[in-house]
């Protein structure tokens, strides 16, 4: 597998994990979405806004928006879980078709990150997509861990690459039209 292939593949599977995660969430008893817990963001709602931030301010810098911070610093998190999935779906839409269109030339190209007072660093656009997938499974496993304390049972979030696992993923990739 070639890297472009690898950055399209992780994008669905950002994709589909996080379609996976919300309908966990989206059963979860009133209260629980918002309930204090321990981890680094304090609920499962702060913490689903968080990745979505950042996704809107990565976004940003690789469609080369002009945005910058201000697509981090203005994102107004969302009170309801079913909105806030919306728009993760969405900006997954975006990414996917971000990666889709790639050629091999663009991983190596620099865009401008908006590093508010450190400045305007260039970064290149593998890079910024390799920490995007890093950074949203980081926080989706601590929204997984978090969901063990609420009524609903964490999801499987690691059965997307495999094809051992295509049994348990099917419905969705076709739903997902991945």
């Amino acid at each position: 597998m070639d890297i472009l292939t690898h950055f399209s593949r992780m994008a669905g599977n950002n994709l589909w994990s996080n379609d996976r995660l919300y309908r966990a969430v989206l059963a979860l008893k009133p209260g629980e979405f918002e309930a204090e817990r321990t981890s680094f963001f304090p609920s499962i709602k702060a913490t689903l806004n968080h990745i979505l931030a950042v996704d809107y301010l990565y976004l940003d810098f690789l469609e080369q928006g002009g945005v910058g911070a201000a697509a981090y610093d203005d994102f107004v998190p969302f009170d309801r879980p079913q909105a806030l999935f919306a728009a993760q779906v969405a900006a997954d839409r975006r990414l996917i078709a971000f990666c889709d269109a790639l050629s091999e030339a663009d991983l190596d190209r620099r865009v401008i990150t908006d590093r508010r007072e450190d400045g305007m660093v260039p970064e290149k656009i593998g890079d910024i997509l390799a920490h995007v997938f890093l950074h949203d499974i980081h926080h989706r496993g601590q929204v997984h861990a978090m969901l063990s304390g609420t009524s609903v049972a964490p999801p499987q979030l690691d059965e997307f690459l495999l094809d051992y696992d295509v049994k348990l993923r099917n419905e969705e990739v076709e739903r997902l039209g991945l």
